[in-house]
């Protein structure tokens, strides 16, 4: 399967084509080792992401540490919903909060070439993680990064802040997937006992944060979007809308600073 191609890749350095040029290639003795090694932790319900070290997201190549969720595929809604709504905005200046490995707010300088921005993690692990993400990208002449909560402390103004905030009910971890469970960071999972925690602090602090016109892009949890809806309107954004992923469920929301 596509895991064991890619523990192949990462066990020889070689890259997908090569893998199929030469199928018969053998081993040596160190590389048949790693490969061991890691098919035994996948075995064990550990996520590929951890055992490689790194994940692509968005097209770009992200190293991970352990205080960093690994990059999900439903998190690109996050930065296409920002692309679409920066369309326009001269060098537009980002926020990302909680931004774990850099992967949504370097996406998006990616993919614009004039935007700047700033992430905050309250790991001092992860900001070092997005830092040399920042660099590996050749983007860190415009991404800067904080330890903080949130936006705790951070100045200035933004076109857009975005969010992928810890969104699940402290009593449902211990339901989750061992993938997830036992190797994601828990404080990038655990919302609190409703889920709801951070998007308390951060819903009101992003208001305030924003530009006039600005918006707000955060992913959410299946059955959540209610509750956010509330906290956006609570603190006067407006245009709510949102976006579903492949299985349907709602998984982004959006809001506009009037």
């Amino acid at each position: 399967g596509l895991d064991a191609r890619l523990i192949v890749m990462h066990a020889t350095g070689m890259t997908h084509v090569e893998l199929l040029r030469e199928p018969e290639r053998i081993l040596s003795p160190g590389e048949a080792e790693t490969v061991s090694r890691c098919a035994g932790r996948r075995a064990a319900r550990e996520p590929l992401a951890r055992i490689l070290g790194h994940w692509n997201f968005f097209g770009l190549e992200f190293s991970l540490s352990a205080e960093t969720l690994v990059p999900r595929p439903e998190t690109e809604m996050v930065v296409e919903a920002g692309i679409e709504l920066l369309a326009g905005v001269h060098a537009p200046l980002i926020a990302d909060a909680g931004t774990g490995s850099g992967c949504i707010l370097l996406a998006l300088l990616h993919a614009l070439p004039q935007a700047s921005g700033t992430g905050t993690d309250q790991s001092a692990v992860a900001v070092d993680t997005a830092r040399k993400n920042a660099r590996a990208l050749g983007l860190d002449g415009r991404a800067r990064f904080a330890t903080t909560n949130w936006l705790d402390g951070i100045n200035g103004v933004f076109d857009l802040v975005v969010s992928n905030p810890p969104y699940v009910m402290s009593g449902d971890i211990a339901g989750l997937e061992p993938e997830v469970r036992l190797h994601d960071p828990p404080a990038a999972l655990d919302g609190g006992r409703d889920g709801f925690d951070a998007y308390r602090i951060l819903i009101p602090q992003a208001a305030e944060r924003l530009k006039p016109g600005g918006w707000l892009v955060m992913e959410t949890g299946s059955g959540q979007h209610n509750m956010v809806t509330s906290l956006l309107q609570d603190v006067g954004l407006v245009n709510i809308g949102t976006g579903r992923d492949m299985a349907g469920h709602e998984r982004i929301i959006q809001a506009q600073k009037p």
